[in-house]
């Protein structure tokens, strides 16, 4: 891989797989996906649990994790929904990049 090729940014097309419940991204011939769920705080509030993230070995040490993860957090924002991320990984995620951390429920008021 060239020096230019690991400068690009990453840029994967979400895809919203209702039916399986999980935010899916189609990378060369493999699906890398983020299972999730809705729920409401005590509060009223709407949310979205993410449940368990999962990259095929294929597509490993590329950052796609780290991407779709924040994608999908983003997207939560965007929608006005809080997290609940009961998946490690995007717990971590949240854990290092404190710019999510307000819309977590666990970093910030519980459900």
């Amino acid at each position: 891989m060239s020096d230019d090729a690991k400068k690009q940014p990453l840029q994967y097309e979400l895809v919203d797989n209702t039916d399986e419940k999980r935010f899916e991204m189609h990378i060369d011939g493999h699906i890398a996906f983020e299972a999730y769920d809705f729920f409401t705080t005590s509060t009223g509030e709407k949310g979205i649990e993410y449940k368990h993230t999962e990259v095929p070995e294929a597509l490993g040490g590329r950052g796609i994790a780290g991407y779709l993860v924040k994608t999908i957090l983003d997207d939560a924002a965007a929608k006005g929904l809080r997290v609940k991320p009961t998946c490690p990984y995007v717990k971590a995620y949240i854990d290092k990049h404190p710019e999510y951390q307000d819309n977590s429920v666990f970093h910030n008021a519980a459900p």
